[in-house]
């Protein structure tokens, strides 16, 4: 049933006011609550497993292999699962003399009624690895999952519905209307994915009611291939990272920067790997997916008059499709470097000198990713002092996503705070700082009069 705007608006503010009444009881806060609620969403994902697959390819034409990252989501549970006891531990910090006697502590409490917006790209994953982090923490949440991927929000809503109590976690589908309608709420915490443009608008929105927000966006992410590398192993892993998904992927390598003595067989390598991974003709591999839509696909082709195609370079708009292509005798003036491609294209610039190379990426904002191909230390080490960048990967591409310890986010405009593993639980939560004083014995030395007492205060501060 297609609910009206005035039907969505009043859903919204229901919703929302019902969690605020089951956030107030207590109950998402009790810690074995929580890990039920965890266990209860691994159970429903591992259920419905072969129809999360399904949906992804039906919005994405993405090959069963790659399908099966969305699932990847259940890692997230298992790893907050396993954390969980000690995640929420308060920290005793040490007080100083001029406290005492006292006890100071560090204490996480949940934030309360938070919203997740996610995007079509990895619809499932990026719907569903938040939302851990926010039972982890002992919220309540909404998730608002992308209409332009309707066969996995359908599942994404069904699987909510029939796992939680939607005064405890619930999911609104729709479009435009109903993330406006959702933004004009004050939740305690917003979680946004998605491009940077839209991600203006999120903050905007949560400027009003001084919403704290996590904005995952994206960016340009740049890599550098230096002259000394193993070529063989390193266009097999930018081949993969970049056209995994069709390059609909926020931290897929968005552009080459390739030392010019090497380019020319880095090419001839990438070429080779095109043609092992997709055939002789990609059109009718089984393991590429495909674009999400015709607007999508008409903005991502338009790039292929751009430079000079030196693989690919075709396209069928009826079937969403563009052949992975890589470009070559691209400019930094050219369109295809002004925005994200979120595409199956990818642009080739050379440098002379690292140094080069490094001005160009910080003439820029700041990428989601930033990846160097490189055996020297030096190189590597020099990249990572002189850039900026949400991570870095160093001698492959996408794979830092895999670790949970390592923190995933943006810096500047790719985005603003972290998730993944525990920084997901933190930034859910609220870290509130307790001193706790003592009653027994009070020393004399603040309280006035004064005289006399100088010297000791220039002691206490350090002066």
């Amino acid at each position: 049933m297609t609910l009206t705007p005035t039907q969505v608006s009043s859903l919204a503010a229901e919703r929302l006011q019902q969690q605020r009444q089951f956030f107030a009881s207590g109950q998402s806060q009790d810690v074995q609550f929580r890990l039920e609620q965890l266990q209860r969403l691994k159970d429903a994902i591992q259920e419905r497993s072969a129809a999360i697959v399904e949906a992804v390819h039906a919005d994405l034409g993405r090959p069963e292999f790659e399908a099966y990252f969305e699932i990847a989501a259940i890692a997230e549970v298992n790893y907050a699962i396993k954390h969980l006891k000690s995640w929420v531990k308060p920290q005793t910090i040490r007080t100083g003399l001029d406290q005492f006697p006292s006890r100071g502590r560090i204490y996480p409490e949940p934030l309360g009624v938070v919203l997740i917006i996610s995007p079509w790209n990895y619809p499932f994953q990026l719907s569903i690895s938040p939302l851990v982090g926010a039972i982890a923490a002992g919220n309540c949440a909404i998730v608002k999952p992308s209409e332009l991927s309707p066969h996995t929000s359908h599942v994404i809503r069904e699987l909510i519905e029939a796992t939680f109590d939607p005064a405890y976690v619930s999911c609104l589908e729709g479009g435009v209307e109903t993330s406006q309608d959702l933004l004009a709420q004050r939740f305690d915490h917003i979680f946004f994915t998605g491009s940077t443009r839209i991600g203006k608008i999120v903050m905007a929105a949560a400027a009003e009611h001084l919403t704290p927000v996590t904005l995952e966006l994206g960016g340009k992410s740049p890599c550098i291939v230096d002259a000394e590398v193993n070529l063989p192993v390193a266009a097999k892993r930018l081949t993969w990272g970049k056209f995994v998904n069709a390059g609909q992927t926020c931290i897929a390598p968005d552009y080459l920067l390739v030392d010019r003595r090497c380019k020319d067989e880095l090419l001839a390598q990438i070429k080779g790997y095109l043609q092992e991974f997709f055939g002789e003709n990609p059109a009718e591999s089984p393991d590429l997916g495909r674009l999400v839509s015709q607007q999508h696909f008409d903005r991502v082709a338009a790039f292929l008059n751009n430079g000079t195609v030196v693989a690919g370079g075709t396209c069928d708009r009826s079937q969403r499709y563009i052949a992975p292509t890589v470009l070559d005798g691209i400019t930094w003036d050219d369109p295809i470097m002004q925005e994200e491609i979120f595409g199956p294209i990818l642009p080739v610039l050379t440098y002379d000198r690292l140094e080069e190379a490094i001005a160009q990426i910080n003439a820029r904002p700041k990428p989601l990713a930033l990846y160097i191909f490189s055996n020297r230390k030096a190189v590597q080490q020099q990249v990572l002092q002189q850039t900026s960048s949400g991570g870095v990967c160093v001698n492959d591409t996408i794979m830092q996503l895999a670790v949970p310890e390592l923190p995933f986010g943006g810096v500047g405009a790719s985005g603003l705070g972290k998730y993944h593993g525990k920084a997901s639980f933190d930034g859910f939560s609220h870290y509130k700082s307790v001193l706790n004083k003592g009653l027994w014995f009070d020393l004399n030395w603040r309280y006035a009069p004064y005289q006399g007492k100088l010297g000791l205060i220039k002691r206490v501060i350090g002066v």
